[in-house]
Parts: structure tokens; C-alpha cells; sequence
């Protein structure tokens, strides 16, 4: 199924994207978040199939992130090879964490606003995974795939001076800034997606930026979950991004984002956001 959110920020209405429309599911659920990710799933599926949901027209209405806040976003660093490269390190033993805060979630195509002073705001197109499950020392790597709800296409917009230069070594400082985590257009449930080998990409002002795919990750969907579970607990809902490629402003091969930039980010099966910078 792929689930989305339709409407104004902070009035979105939660829905199933059928084919060419949309299925209202306020019947059962206020909203898209953890407490229905980890009971409803099954019930929805069975809804659908009956055809017990009635359709709701979007009519041009704005594409919300299709999960409601998240208790935690968490993020995963240097997890391609060729990026860490590109960004002058070695690739990591293990993995390198960092977190950005909830309130920078955003809807797809929201713009986004460079902030005051940036020369060097900067975009990674990511796979994002959402829990269903509550996580916590998992047994093994294997066990990681059975508390994934979902996944879904992230931009991990970043600002490289506060990130690395001010950063006092906390990454999120250049993580945080307002509507630099957009999500979306859909969360598409985990039986059917296979998180191996998706294919991503970006684009700045329709010129090319990144172009791999997820067997190029150093660490997998289900080896970040159960490392993640090994230190902090994972809630439902939480969303993780597991980071980038190779084609970022940081490589030094392409400008960072300025006003008026329109950023397009990819992933096979998980749709098509567009945002422009202000």
C-alpha cells in the first residue's frame, strides 16, 4: 500500500493512493503515526479490499509527509562508499549517527528556505525507513526487516559550514534548520519494496547530481536497525534516513543550492519530490 497525507500544514488527512485517487482513512485513524503503524496496517489492507474507503479528490491540495511527526529522526552518515570518498573520509566501521530534530519534517514539494547567511546549503537524496515496531536490542541483523512499517524518499538537506566548520563535531547543528528533512510523496509498506537495490537520484535545475543505488550501501536496512537497536530504542513511527551517494555541492564538483534552485530527489518506487529554494 502506499499511504500519504493531503492538505494544509497541521490539517493534513490521512489516505491510501489507489491507482489514479485517494481513499479517505479518517474512518480509521486520525493520522498517519506510530500508534497506527504498529496496530492498523491489517485493517486498512482489509478495507481497501472490501472497498469500504470512500474516495477523496485532491484537487491541486498540498502533499503533507506522509507520517506525522516522529518521536526521533535518526540518520545514518557516510554510509556509501564513493560519498564518504567524495567527502574526504574513510568509509566507517561502524555506523556513524546523528539526529535531526522532528519539527524539521516537511512535505515533498514544500520550498524550502536557504538559511540566513548560507553558501553552502546542500542536498542528498535518502532512503527512508519507518518503524512499526518497537525496537530494542534485536537478536540479530535478521530479525531487523519484521519491525519496518514502511519506506519512503527523504532529502537530507544539509548546511556544510555549520555542519562540519561550526560544528563542534555534532553534525546536526547543519542538519536542524527549518524544513530540511523533506519526506514523501508516500510511505509505501515494507511488503513491497525490497530496500536492496533501489535505484536513487538528484537533480539541480533538471542538471543531474546523483545517480546510484542502495546495494551500494555499506551498511543495509536490516544491519542499520539492529545496530540502531543496540543502543537506543526505536519507536514506531521513527524515521531513519540511511544516507547518501556520491554527487553532492560537498565533492566540490557542483555549486551549492542558491535561491530560486529547484531540487529534485528519486528513488525507484518511492516517487518524485521537488522543492524550490527561497
Amino acid at each position: 500500500m502506499k499511504l500519504a497525507r493531503i492538505g494544509e500544514v497541521g490539517r493534513e488527512i490521512p489516505v491510501v493512493v489507489a491507482e489514479d485517487h485517494y481513499l479517505d482513512l479518517s474512518a480509521l485513524t486520525d493520522d498517519i503515526d506510530g500508534t497506527f503503524l504498529s496496530q492498523s496496517l491489517g485493517r486498512v489492507a482489509a478495507a481497501v479490499r472490501a472497498g469500504e474507503l470512500p474516495r477523496v479528490e485532491r484537487d491541486g491540495q498540498r502533499l503533507g509527509a506522509p507520517i506525522a511527526r516522529p518521536s526521533a529522526v535518526i540518520c545514518v552518515g557516510m554510509n556509501y562508499a564513493a560519498h564518504a570518498a567524495e567527502s574526504g573520509a574513510e568509509p566507517p566501521e561502524d555506523l556513524v549517527v546523528f539526529l535531526k530534530t522532528p519539527n524539521t519534517v516537511a512535505g515533498p514539494d514544500d520550498d524550502v528556505t536557504i538559511p540566513p547567511g548560507s553558501v553552502k546549503t546542500d542536498w542528498e537524496v535518502e532512503l527512508g525507513v519507518v518503524i512499526g515496531r518497537r525496537a530494542s536490542y534485536l537478536g540479530s541483523p535478521q530479525d531487523a526487516l519484521g519491525y519496518v512499517a514502511g519506506y519512503t524518499l527523504v532529502n537530507d538537506l544539509s548546511e556544510r559550514e555549520w555542519q562540519i566548520e561550526r560544528s563542534g563535531g555534532q553534525w546536526s547543528k547543519g542538519k536542524s534548520f527549518p524544513g530540511f528533512s523533506p519526506v514523501g510523496p508516500w510511505l509505501v509498506t515494507a511488503d513491497e519494496i525490497d530496500p536492496r537495490a533501489l535505484r536513487l537520484r538528484s537533480w539541480v535545475n533538471a542538471a543531474p547530481r546523483q545517480d546510484s543505488s542502495t546495494s551500494d550501501m555499506i551498511f543495509d536496512v536490516a544491519q542499520i536497525v539492529w545496530r540502531l537497536s543496540q543502543f537506543l530504542v526505536l519507536e514506531p513511527g521513527d524515521l531513519i534516513m540511511t544516507g547518501t551517494p556520491e554527487g553532492v555541492a560537498l565533492s566540490g564538483r557542483f555549486p551549492y543550492l542558491s535561491p530560486g534552485d529547484v531540487v529534485e530527489v528519486e528513488i525507484d518506487g518511492l516517487g518524485r519530490q521537488r522543492q524550490v529554494t527561497r
